[in-house]
């Protein structure tokens, strides 16, 4: 009562499927902890950016939708 060879070929097909999921993935070697300091840290310097473009009286859609609200 063998399968043939389903079995390899359901091996192979989640092989490649795996291989698939892991393609976009980053293994730099970075960890995760660090990995996420350093997107926060660009994130705030992004926020900073856009801050001071508001304070300098540049058009920002989240400062617009405020200032005309009040």
């Amino acid at each position: 009562m063998t399968r043939g060879n389903q079995r390899d070929k359901d091996r192979e097909k989640a092989q490649k499927k795996l291989a698939q999921q892991n393609k976009g993935k980053k293994t730099d070697g970075v960890s995760h902890t660090k990995r996420a300091e350093s997107d926060a840290e660009i994130m705030r310097a992004k926020q900073a950016a856009k801050a001071a473009a508001a304070a300098a009286g540049g058009s920002s859609t989240a400062g617009a939708s405020t200032a005309a609200k009040k």
